[in-house]
């Protein structure tokens, strides 16, 4: 209980703090000065929270001091800082001509000379404004990224690749969509953070162990299904697969408040975290965080970092159509002590992240320096 009060205490201080330095003029000594231009909203928010937590690191590491604006104040004037080396902006899902020219103009008015990166936090991994940004930014940071970068530039079935394999199986009526790729636009691409660095998830890292306790429910799994066609139609096979096995503790639905979910994935052997709209999501984190298996429709298309989805030993992977889901769980279930290692190694994954502060190699290139992540 006092670890949690304590927590909550820290995040109330540092929001406290963040708000007071928000729209701050530089540091007249600082070699570098980066503006973040946010979106003040909880999943953009993880983007740009490990820029606030650690900055002493970034401050030590590149002589770098950070300011603040919202999205909204930046481009009305109705807060001004000048004088920024970089200016990493993130906007709404929706990006036109007309607001990338707005937020050009008013960083070339401020902070002429800045290195421009856009801070793209959303769930695709495709690169749908690459044309629309490649010539106008220095990096396009993301916070995950297909491996294969070749498959960026090809059609798919809808705009997606996640809509081209559901809209197929399903026979929905997706149309053919290709995002043209700049030359020299991939090699702007730097993976950044995801929601393992927000912030109630990251500054509870550097202590953080698997609970212990009993673990009575075998699989955890609760799927929300409304939304689009091939979203409603991927969810629902999910959510069918999970309530059609028999013999064990299975717990689905939704609609039970966050702690309380929480409390379940506590007391759960594996969790079912399907995809959302795109491949990662928070219940990945969550579940790692709270000592479940952590099991998943194959990632391994997905690079990101921390890279929690290594096959077998970080997760558990299940085929896209499911086929091998029912055996993977039961052969999960009959090996505890392979349960236990996997859901360990994870957390050990996002702990290491956390403490060798991994973050400040991680953004190096916004800093103009080659990037060292181990």
């Amino acid at each position: 209980m006092f670890g949690r009060v304590s927590l909550k205490l820290n995040r109330i201080l540092r929001k406290r703090d963040r708000a007071r330095r928000h729209g701050a003029a530089f540091d007249p000594g600082a070699q570098e000065r980066l503006l973040l231009v946010t979106i003040p909203e909880r999943i953009p928010g993880s983007q740009i929270f490990p820029f606030q937590f650690y900055r002493d690191a970034l401050k030590a590491r590149y002589r770098a001091d950070i300011s603040e604006l919202h999205l909204d104040e930046f481009l009305a004037g109705t807060r001004t800082v000048t004088g920024a080396t970089v200016v990493a902006f993130q906007t709404e899902y929706g990006l036109d001509e007309a607001l990338r020219d707005r937020v050009l103009t008013r960083i070339r008015e401020t902070s002429p000379g800045a290195r421009i990166v856009y801070l793209d936090w959303f769930a695709p991994t495709d690169l749908r404004y690459a044309e629309l940004l490649g010539p106008h930014v220095d990096l396009y940071v993301k916070k995950h990224l297909l491996r294969d970068r070749s498959q960026y530039g090809q059609e798919t079935f809808g705009d997606t690749n996640l809509m081209d394999f559901y809209g197929r199986k399903h026979g929905l009526d997706h149309d053919p969509v290709r995002f043209g790729i700049p030359d020299g636009f991939l090699d702007k691409l730097v993976v950044g953070p995801s929601f393992a660095t927000a912030d109630f998830i990251l500054p509870t890292l550097d202590k953080a162990e698997v609970p212990k306790g009993d673990r009575p429910i075998d699989l955890h799994a609760r799927i929300a299904v409304g939304g689009t066609p091939w979203y409603q139609a991927m969810r629902a096979e999910c959510h069918a697969a999970a309530e059609a096995l028999t013999g064990l503790n299975v717990i689905t639905g939704t609609g039970i408040r966050h702690d309380q979910f929480l409390a379940e994935l506590r007391s759960s052997k594996i969790c079912f975290s399907a995809f959302g709209y795109g491949e990662v999501c928070w219940r990945d984190y969550e579940a790692i965080q709270n000592g479940a298996v952590l099991l998943k429709q194959d990632m391994s298309h997905v690079e990101t970092l921390p890279d929690v989805f290594v096959a077998g030993k970080t997760y558990v992977p299940v085929r896209w159509d499911l086929t091998d889901f029912e055996d993977t769980i039961r052969g999960l279930l009959a090996e505890p002590d392979r349960c236990a290692e996997i859901a360990q190694n994870a957390l050990d994954v996002l702990t290491r992240y956390a403490t060798e502060k991994v973050f400040v190699d991680q953004v190096a290139p916004l800093f103009g320096v080659t990037r060292t992540v181990r």
